[in-house]
């Protein structure tokens, strides 16, 4: 599948087949996330794989109960490393380049989870307290996406619509 196939047919999969997906499989995807470009390439992401079925249920109910996190084969945490950050470039560091960081690379593994006939969700939506706690996150290390990878099930359809271009661009001002 040639680069615009793949980000065209990118899109949230919340519903997984019973079926395993090899480490060696995500752990190439994560190879290539961490290819990501990084801010002063300081590469702050950290990723932390659950396979456990308890673990990952307690990440489902930390994930306001979305049960599709715990019933997909890997789950991914997906972490900024804002203290690394921070050293180079303070504040700015800590707040946003980390997070700026960590999306890219996260971008770049929802595509390479799509290439490989895979699927994912890029889930926001948590209890970053609970996610801390359950998997021990020292402070410093941000917990900014759970992506459930897994097996899709067959769907029909082309994934949501989107906005046009034209009502997202602008010239030279808002």
């Amino acid at each position: 599948m040639d680069f615009i196939e793949v980000v065209k047919k990118r899109f949230s999969i919340r519903s997984f087949k019973d079926k395993k997906i090899d480490d060696e499989t995500i752990l190439e995807l994560l190879e290539l996330a961490i290819r990501a470009p990084s801010a002063g390439n300081i590469q702050p992401w950290e990723f932390i794989i659950v396979k456990d079925r308890e673990q990952k249920e307690k990440l489902a109910h930390a994930a306001l109960n979305q049960r599709f996190v715990a019933e997909c084969s890997h789950l991914i945490v997906a972490c900024a490393n804002q203290e690394l950050s921070s050293r180079v470039y303070g504040p700015r560091g800590w707040d946003l380049y980390s997070i700026q960081d960590v999306s890219a690379a996260i971008m770049i593994l929802l595509l390479g989870i799509t290439n490989a006939g895979l699927g994912a969700c890029w889930v926001g939506a948590f209890r970053e307290s609970m996610v801390r706690e359950i998997l021990k996150i020292p402070q410093g290390i941000k917990p900014v996406a759970l992506i459930p990878i897994g097996y899709p099930h067959d769907f029909v359809g082309k994934g949501p619509g989107r906005k046009s271009l034209k009502e997202k661009l602008h010239y030279e001002i808002y």
